[in-house]
């Protein structure tokens, strides 16, 4: 027997507006971009950010920033939900950070590294993921900051996934025991 499915139409989605969204509650996450090159990476992590609702998104060093036509086109608005802020330097964000008591995770292949499943993201923690270049990742000042390096598990040939991709496995991963 098949199972009849209909694609919901966008007015289906309940979707709240950006002044609802603007207003309601926040996951305890903040997203770091360290040097990220691609303006569509920005746009996309724009995007999950958005859907995940993320208290806030850091775009540092020479991360472009909005209004840009190409971060737009990845982002399809989100850069009108979502706060952030442009921070020149990794290192000075991370400090502020750590003293209003969050948590720094890199999420980079290092020694010493906690798999993506084996991190437990208690319930009272207050977490800043930072996501790092497309070709040099995480810087290594900022890893040494770091209180936890996580590592996406891969089994293929490739050592890395695309940054967005990234965001959205870490996010999903975190996120979907826990509600708002």
């Amino acid at each position: 027997m098949l199972n009849k499915m209909r694609k919901l139409k966008l007015e289906e989605l309940n979707r709240m507006s950006n002044e609802e969204f603007k207003t309601s509650s926040r996951q305890a996450v903040r997203v770091i971009l360290d040097n990220v090159r691609s303006m569509n990476n920005t746009g996309s992590a724009f995007r999950t950010c958005d859907a995940f609702r993320v208290e806030k998104l850091y775009l540092c060093g020479i991360t472009a920033k909005p209004p840009n036509k190409e971060i737009h086109k990845t982002a399809l608005g989100a850069t009108e939900s979502v706060d952030w802020e442009y921070k020149e330097d990794t290192l000075s964000l991370i400090k502020e950070l750590k003293s209003s008591g969050y948590t720094i995770c890199s999420v980079e292949q290092a020694e010493g590294s906690t798999m993506l499943g084996d991190f437990k993201f208690e319930a009272d923690m207050k977490l800043a993921l930072i996501f790092g270049n497309e070709v040099k990742g995480v810087q290594q000042e900022v890893i040494n900051e770091s209180d936890f390096c996580i590592e996406i598990p891969q089994y293929g040939t490739k050592h890395s996934f695309n940054i967005s991709v990234s965001i959205g496995i870490v996010l999903w991963d975190l996120l979907k025991n826990k509600s708002l």
